[in-house]
């Protein structure tokens, strides 16, 4: 059983526990505001452009002559696993989820006797894919130095990803990150970039809008396919901005109670070990009260 000085440094110390964690807390929940109405705001961006490539696709499907982001190598060998995560923990299963769904596909891959090449985007994915995926990780890149994420950062990723499919060195390129969706809720998603692949969503109907392009549409796609694959990642990189401090504030506010608890019960322990403490004196001091 602990003494009474035990209880009372293991309390201090849960103590002191509680207020990093409140603190981390309260910083969290005021950078969180600023990463959602980025991440936002990012949205109908990134989805315009994917309609409008969309379209321009479908009306040069099966064309010989458009461009390899769009058409692909015509193999499907070498894939490429572009996995963003958080550059710090203590965010709860934030950074874990994401790792989770890129391991599972790049096992599910090599199962099927492809080749996994990876790119790690943030300091806490590349520490944990690099325990079982050592000689397939081809790149790292991490931004713990910027304070404020910018497309300039998106932009040194998808020069990265553009440079090594060029040079032929895959096939296939797969981005993983969060999806921020809640507090409580951050959605671990894979997308396709290279070569594009878009979901229509909106039906074509006979009232739908025709449009001509100037100059022609295969020039076009040459110009805004290699910035889709920036501003895809860029919005990865803000959704998990975003999904990060949404899981850490979940986190901290959890530990924060937790400890709450602990001290309580430890506050518990203690006054009931000091009172036996204080019981046992008295009766001591009575009976040899008594003796006398």
């Amino acid at each position: 059983m602990p003494s009474l000085k035990d209880l009372k440094n293991r309390i201090a110390s849960v103590k002191a526990t509680q207020k990093i964690t409140k603190a981390m807390k309260m910083v969290a929940a005021a950078k969180l505001r600023r990463a959602q109405e980025a991440a936002e705001a990012a949205r109908p961006y990134a989805e315009r452009m994917t309609k409008v490539l969309a379209g321009l696709s479908a009306a040069n499907a099966g064309n010989a002559e458009a461009p390899l982001l769009l058409s692909g190598t015509g193999k499907d060998q070498v894939h490429l696993l572009i996995v963003a995560t958080g550059e710090r923990g203590l965010a709860g299963g934030f950074n874990s989820s994401i790792i989770r769904l890129a391991r599972d596909h790049a096992l599910k891959l090599l199962a099927q006797g492809k080749t996994v090449k990876i790119l790690t985007v943030g300091r806490k994915g590349n520490d944990i894919l690099r325990r079982s995926f050592r000689e397939n990780i081809v790149d790292y890149v991490t931004f713990r130095e910027v304070k404020q994420l910018g497309f300039a950062q998106a932009d040194e990723v998808a020069h990265k990803v553009l440079a090594l499919y060029n040079a032929g060195e895959f096939d296939v390129a797969t981005l993983f990150f969060a999806r921020f969706q809640s507090v409580i809720s951050q959605v671990a998603t894979a997308s396709q970039i290279i070569p594009a692949k878009f979901e229509t969503t909106e039906p074509a109907t006979a009232s739908s809008a025709l449009y001509e392009y100037e100059p022609s549409e295969e020039e076009i796609l040459e110009d805004l396919l290699p910035k889709n694959v920036a501003v895809q990642i860029f919005r990865a990189l803000l959704e998990n901005n975003a999904s990060f401090y949404g899981a850490q504030m979940s986190a901290m506010d959890n530990a924060t109670r937790n400890a709450g608890d602990m001290i309580n019960k430890l506050t518990l322990s203690y006054n009931r070990q000091r009172q036996a403490q204080i019981t046992k004196e008295l009766i001591e001091i009575i009976s040899g009260a008594e003796a006398l």
